[in-house]
């Protein structure tokens, strides 16, 4: 699963960078928590809760089958 987490975070990631931020992968879970970093200025936007859950955890959730939550670690 991890393998796919990446594939799919590579394919949001140039959307996060046009607006100078980024994302890190930090863990994925056996009970489908993914765990990512925001970098840049995804880290200190006020709509980053915004983008991790209806950005980054939709596309997973979407195109990843066993992820169930998306969290932000700091």
């Amino acid at each position: 699963m991890k393998e796919q987490v990446i594939a799919v975070l590579e394919k949001v990631r140039p959307s996060l960078q046009a607006d100078g931020g980024d994302v890190e992968l930090v863990e994925v879970t056996e009970e489908g928590i993914v765990a990512v970093r925001l970098k840049g200025a995804c880290g200190s936007c006020p709509m980053s809760t915004m983008t991790l859950k209806m950005g980054i955890e939709r596309a997973l959730k979407e195109q990843v089958p066993g992820v169930k939550e998306v969290i932000r670690v700091d």
